[in-house]
């Protein structure tokens, strides 16, 4: 198994999650189908599934186009089947575009011979994210990586626009479970910022220090963290620590995520 991060637009990551004996691949959080199609071919794979973190236009945005590229929209809705990829299965939640297969927690496919993907609900950010777990059949002693739209970023988690900040809790504590080195593969490169808002909620944190390296050394960084790194470095998934709950003047933990997105929101360093 390699992941192949795409970067399609100034902060956006779409990934090619490849199986390679087979050289065939899925495709993460299309935006712009050519784009990622362009790395396809450079890596020589071929697409053969879709998959959908959540509805969000910058995530699914791709689905359709991928189905029925633009040049040839006229003809389809004439009634000819054409599509750039006719018959890939497009996985995704209950409000994704253009999905061909519905998703739910605890749902499980496969990608090429040897990729087993698990699906984990993670509502909040949008009601219907879905975070997705790969593993390589084929390696049985990795722990394989997790596409996490905009649920988990590294060092951050993604606005609470369709849900509670009890729900993120609930999300963020379910990605934590997974084994430690599981490589985490976001939907954005927002780790400057994150870092530097971490810095003045738990100053005292080396944690925090060995990811503002790896933002000052790396333009890419998704792919560098892990979930035992994020449980270290990620404020949002240390909301028990001492100095988490005193610089949000809060105690029980959907307060403290609730004050702590709050203060990011309004973080302008």
């Amino acid at each position: 198994m390699r992941v192949v991060p795409v970067l399609v637009s100034a902060d956006n990551y779409a990934y090619l999650l490849i199986d390679e004996p087979t050289r065939k691949a899925a495709a993460v959080d299309v935006l712009d189908v050519e784009k990622v199609q362009a790395v396809a071919d450079k890596e020589g794979v071929s697409i053969v599934a879709g998959i959908t973190t959540h509805h969000h236009q910058d995530h699914s945005g791709g689905n359709k186009a991928c189905l029925f590229p633009t040049s040839l929209m006229l003809l389809a809705t004439n009634g000819l089947n054409v599509s750039t990829y006719p018959s890939i299965p497009v996985y995704g939640g209950f409000d994704v575009p253009s999905k061909t297969h519905l998703v739910e927690d605890g749902g499980e496919f496969t990608v090429g011979d040897n990729i087993h993907v698990r699906c984990l609900a993670t509502p909040c950010h949008t009601k219907d994210s879905i975070c997705f777990h790969a593993t390589d059949t084929s390696i049985k002693s990795q722990s394989g990586g997790v596409f996490t739209g905009d649920t988990l970023f590294l060092g951050g988690c993604g606005r609470f626009f369709e849900g509670t900040a009890e729900q993120m809790h609930a999300s963020l504590s379910k990605l934590a479970t997974l084994p430690d080195d599981t490589v985490v593969y976001n939907g954005h490169e927002y780790t400057a910022g994150n870092v530097a808002f971490a810095k003045t909620i738990e100053p005292e944190n080396p944690a925090i220090d060995r990811l503002f390296k790896l933002a000052q050394e790396n333009k890419v960084t998704t792919g560098l963290s892990t979930i035992g790194d994020e449980k270290e470095w990620n404020v949002f998934m240390r909301l028990d620590k001492v100095a988490i709950k005193q610089a949000t003047g809060a105690e029980e933990p959907g307060a403290v995520m609730n004050k702590l997105r709050e203060l990011k929101n309004n973080f302008r360093g």
